[in-house]
């Protein structure tokens, strides 16, 4: 008598269910999709690297070109604008204070406009939310304030000017100051992708916010008409001014500081909200 045994089945391995996702043209206002940016949130790191390091390759400085260009405007407005410093104020430092935030909105503003023509070729094969490309540019940006900000530290140690217990709100007026930059960038980036006449008109857009902002002048320059409502009306001059009163104890009015911070709101939920609306056209158009 003869016993078949027969061996038990080999297990199988599981069968993953097959997502597909179909990607569909559409238009009008959409919501913004902030969990698939999370989703995205290592290609937003790998981006921002990549640009750092394409920035400063092969260059002899480095990355002090990030600090370079600050000092060159601080010692320019020094020898010309001294006397615009407050009293009691080295005015290399007033003009350092002033500079920083503006290096940051500036540097935003330029790369932030033309960051997708510049990715033009990954935008046209590769699907991701396109609000990646204009954050990792701010975030470069940021990166390079940080820098800077230590060498103004430094300076501050240099000049034996020691800030108050004020200076634990710079970061909230960093911020603002980057909130207003990545809104307006936003802004720009979606319209250069139709129009480039506005990589053409960004530099002197730049260069037209730095007289509008107390970067050479103190507020006491602006007074009252039509120069104050100027000055309201541009988001970085409760950013340059608050720096100042977290460093040097200058004095910010509220009514500024709270219409830059409700500027800067406005242009970064507009520009959320633009930028959404046109993310579509964006392969095509590019």
């Amino acid at each position: 008598m003869s016993v078949t045994t027969t061996a038990p089945p080999a297990p199988q391995p599981p069968v993953h269910p097959v997502v597909t996702t179909v990607l569909e043209p559409r238009t009008g206002w959409r919501a913004i999709r902030f969990r698939e940016l999370w989703h995205y949130r290592e290609l937003l790191w790998i981006l921002s690297l990549r640009d750092i390091k394409v920035r400063y390759q092969q260059t002899i400085l480095g990355a002090a070109w990030t600090v370079l260009q600050p000092l060159a405007y601080m010692l320019v407005f020094v020898a010309f604008f001294g006397g615009n410093a407050p009293k009691g104020v080295p005015p290399a430092i007033f003009f350092f204070c002033g500079l920083l935030p503006f290096q940051l909105f500036a540097s935003t503003l330029s790369q932030a406009s033309n960051s997708l023509v510049d990715n033009q070729n990954l935008i046209t094969k590769v699907y991701f939310p396109r609000l990646v490309v204009p954050i990792a540019s701010s975030i470069t940006a940021m990166i390079d304030f940080c820098v800077a900000l230590v060498v103004l530290l430094a300076m501050m140690a240099l000049y034996r000017v020691v800030p108050t217990s004020r200076v634990l709100l710079l970061p909230a007026f960093v911020l603002v100051g980057a909130v207003a930059a990545l809104g307006m960038g936003l802004w720009l980036s979606a319209l250069n992708v139709e129009y480039r006449d506005v990589r053409q008109a960004v530099p002197a857009l730049v260069q037209f916010c730095m007289f509008l902002s107390p970067v050479l002048f103190p507020i006491d320059a602006f007074p009252g008409g039509w120069k104050h409502y100027l000055l309201i009306a541009n988001p970085l001059s409760g950013v340059v001014q608050g720096i100042r009163w977290c460093l040097l104890g200058l004095p910010l009015p509220l009514g500024l500081m709270i219409s830059s911070t409700a500027i800067a709101l406005g242009l970064l939920i507009s520009g959320l909200y633009y930028f959404r609306r046109m993310e579509d056209r964006f392969a095509d158009m590019v």
